[in-house]
């Protein structure tokens, strides 16, 4: 209790927060992360899903690529949950800047942040890989198989695959915050996948909190670290 009630004096004394979230974020709203014992990396399928979530694969089995991803990474009707909304109401307040996200399920922007930098794209924006016209993710998800566009082509989901780069935008403007901001607060990330976590590095403000139920190898950096379930930390918030 005594951490939470410092992080809440660290929230409250803060004016410019930047929150980076994980997958560990999106879980309390029935999203399956990744990492974890019961996460989608620990079960089985035909292919691993690492190599399934990859540029190579998406253009050579296409077909198998929208089995999976339209099985398992359909976000359309979950809703946000406690966390999301904790951090809409800091943004409205004016204490948070940004939020800076490596979840592709648009729930921060859904529960009504405006400053959102989505390092890994999200299912909520798709392209023609041929034409380049745009189509939402019902269109995607209630399609037939492989999503096509009039012109033939196939609709790729904006999301980054293994073995592509980072939206230039989202990374640059989130690099910026965080090395601007007084106080990082990072939750439900295992701070593992590269580049997004090394731009932590870069923070040199007052205020570096982590909390995530099992240890980061960023623990040694933060002025705060609270290990336990997300839900027991930001129900007690005010």
């Amino acid at each position: 209790m005594k951490k939470i009630e410092e992080l809440q004096k660290i929230i409250d004394e803060s004016n410019n927060i930047v929150f980076f979230s994980g997958a560990g974020i999106s879980t309390l709203s029935g999203i399956k992360d990744f990492r974890s014992k019961d996460g989608l990396y620990n079960m089985k399928y035909k292919y691993p899903p690492e190599t399934i979530l990859s540029s190579s694969f998406f253009y050579m089995k296409t077909d198998e690529f929208y089995k999976f991803y339209k099985d398992k990474l359909n976000c359309l009707e979950i809703k946000p949950n406690i966390i999301h909304e904790y951090f809409h109401i800091l943004e409205r307040k004016g204490k948070l800047k940004s939020v800076v996200t490596q979840n592709i399920d648009g729930l921060h922007t859904k529960a009504g942040n405006k400053n959102v930098y989505e390092l890994h794209g999200t299912i909520y924006k798709n392209h023609c890989i041929k034409c380049g016209k745009l189509y939402d993710a019902e269109y995607v998800f209630k399609s037939k198989g492989v999503p096509k566009c009039k012109c033939g082509g196939i609709i790729k989901p904006d999301v980054v695959l293994y073995g592509e780069s980072l939206p230039e935008y989202d990374y640059n403007r989130a690099i910026y915050d965080i090395s601007h901001c007084d106080t990082l607060i990072v939750a439900g990330s295992s701070l593992t996948v590269y580049p997004a976590s090394g731009m932590l590095r870069l923070f040199n403000g007052k205020n570096f909190v982590i909390i995530n139920r099992d240890k980061t190898d960023f623990d040694q950096f933060a002025t705060l670290v609270i290990h336990d379930e997300l839900i027991n930390v930001f129900s007690k918030l005010k």
